[in-house]
């Protein structure tokens, strides 16, 4: 029976960290199916989704994401997952947002709470502090994709996206796709 997990790591960037995990990856006969790899504040970080033909290789990956720790300063994670549920295919649609704005606290936590509230979900989310070109002051760039449940009313999801950009003092664009 296949096993899904999930496993997240990181460590100080130097090159080869992906390949030190995805060795014990591989070495487990395991598959990868999807990944997200970035740097990070000068920390490689990896995200994980793969398949083992068993479930028995949850104990020897455990073991093996220990030896990353102690041999090469690599932190990593696992967790198994539940079978697959059957994604709906219908019921929903997808947008993007984009935010800009002065950084400060409280962004990203704000705008998720309201997606969130109007039954929002988010399921990509990519942000960055940048300096403006024009005076250096540090600048929260922000774009997420989101499924909208079918039957939203959708000017009353934007009024209150203009509330939340208007309290965080950000710009919030709302565009297909």
């Amino acid at each position: 029976m296949t096993q899904r997990f999930i496993m997240t790591a990181f460590g100080k960037d130097r090159p080869g960290i992906a390949a030190d995990v995805t060795e014990i990856l591989f070495e487990n006969g395991c598959k990868l199916e999807d990944t997200s790899m970035t740097l990070l504040a000068g920390e490689f970080t990896l995200i994980l989704l793969f398949t083992a033909e068993s479930a028995d290789v949850a104990a020897p990956l455990s073991k093996a994401c220990r030896r990353l720790e102690l041999e090469k300063n690599i932190s990593a994670f696992l967790r198994p997952l539940e079978p697959r549920e059957a994604k709906p295919t219908n019921g929903f649609f997808t947008r993007s947002l984009h935010v800009e704005g002065l950084d400060h606290s409280g962004i990203v936590y704000k705008i998720s709470r309201f997606l969130s509230l109007k039954g929002v979900n988010i399921v990509d989310l990519r942000s960055s502090v940048k300096p403006s070109p024009e005076s250096g002051t540090a600048m929260y760039v922000m774009d997420i994709r989101v499924q909208i449940p079918e039957g939203t009313a959708m000017t009353t999801l934007e009024e209150g996206l203009v509330e939340v950009a208007d309290e965080l003092n950000v710009d919030i664009a709302l565009s297909a796709g």
